[in-house]
């Protein structure tokens, strides 16, 4: 009994001394970014540093971005270890992540969990501290479909006879099922009998293999080829500049991250369907300093909400004719006011699982 009462007492003054920290007049917020991968894909994880960065110059915060790797037996125990620390909020990304964090947030109520691209199950308990953040990537995608769609039937350089575009995933789950359902409507949507030829590489960190699935995407007659495999999809890039084939990038506006370093192979990068994880994140941050974010639930943003698009940049402008232009607005318009209804693979817009 007498070792009850004194477990109960120590909880109890955790539970205080974690409540007086966090409500320490001037005391920074402090955020902790756990990738489970690394920097440098110029995509996806790179995007959510960029916003964890934007935070700590914008909002005065104090941050700190932690590179997991690929070792998928390293995560939880990161993750345990991270919660266990100092900070406020920890935000984790992708499905991966999903089944851990239920598992770690629980233990640790005191602490504030973002999780993106995916969201937690919200009928399991002690899930009251996680923000979720999930993104329409079907309807950028079909944005991006439509765009590979109008070059392949164009007199644009480099450009041939066929009707085929290519498709690069990552590996064959929700998500990059939801690019590629989004990409393929919007193929057909401005011709059905364009040919879309798709590959998985089985892993985000494979650029090599990448580039040699894009080479055969080039060889068999695509014009254009659409990156959603992280760093694995950069090795499209590389064949699509040493093939001089058009490529679309994904989640940040790959040519602009290329131009100064390697502005022979961002030349043929048309545009980049746009995820805009920096900018949520972000946003997320502000809201919780705020205290208007709403966790305990999951977030779905799309074309309406600025979560996805697609790049329009210096390059687009240039091999893109107005007309096509027009006409790429001209849907995405159609998408947000609900008269194109884009296909989705995944079960449930609150689960992504």
């Amino acid at each position: 009994m007498k070792k009850l009462v004194a477990m109960a007492i120590a909880s109890v003054l955790v539970i205080g001394m974690a409540f007086f920290t966090a409500c320490i007049p001037g005391k920074k917020l402090k955020v902790t970014l756990y990738l489970n991968g690394t920097l440098g894909d110029k995509s996806f994880y790179d995007s959510a540093g960029r916003g964890l960065e934007k935070a700590i110059d914008e909002l005065g915060i104090e941050g700190e971005t932690i590179e997991g790797g690929y070792d998928q037996t390293r995560w939880e125990p990161d993750l345990e270890q991270v919660s266990r620390g100092d900070a406020d909020i920890i935000i984790v990304g992708t499905w991966q992540m999903k089944e851990i964090l239920e598992k770690i947030a629980p233990r640790h109520p005191l602490k504030k969990y973002f999780i993106f691209d995916t969201a937690v199950d919200y009928t399991k308990p002690g899930l009251h501290n996680v923000y979720s953040i999930l993104y329409k990537q079907n309807e950028g995608s079909f944005l991006a479909g439509a765009l590979a769609a109008l070059v392949t039937a164009s007199d644009m350089a480099r450009v041939n006879k066929d009707k085929t575009v290519g498709f690069l995933g990552g590996i064959d789950e929700s998500t990059i099922n939801d690019f590629k359902a989004g990409y393929i409507q919007g193929v057909h949507h401005i011709d059905p009998e364009i040919q879309v030829l798709v590959s998985y590489a089985g892993a985000f960190d494979n650029p090599a293999l990448g580039k040699e699935l894009a080479l055969e995407q080039y060889g068999q007659g695509a014009d254009i080829a659409f990156n959603v495999a992280g760093q694995t999809g950069l090795g499209l890039l590389d064949a699509a500049a040493e093939k001089q084939e058009y490529a679309i990038g994904v989640d940040s506006d790959q040519y602009l991250l290329l131009k100064d370093s390697d502005p022979e192979k961002a030349s043929w990068i048309v545009t980049s369907m746009m995820k805009h994880i920096d900018t949520s994140l972000f946003r997320g941050i502000q809201l919780h300093r705020e205290g208007t974010l709403a966790y305990g639930t999951a977030e779905s943003l799309g074309i309406k909400e600025g979560g996805v698009g697609i790049a329009d940049n210096e390059n687009y402008r240039k091999l893109i004719s107005p007309e096509r232009r027009d006409t790429i607005d001209g849907l995405a318009q159609k998408i947000v006011s609900g008269e194109i209804v884009v296909d989705s693979a995944l079960m449930d817009s609150g689960s992504n699982m």
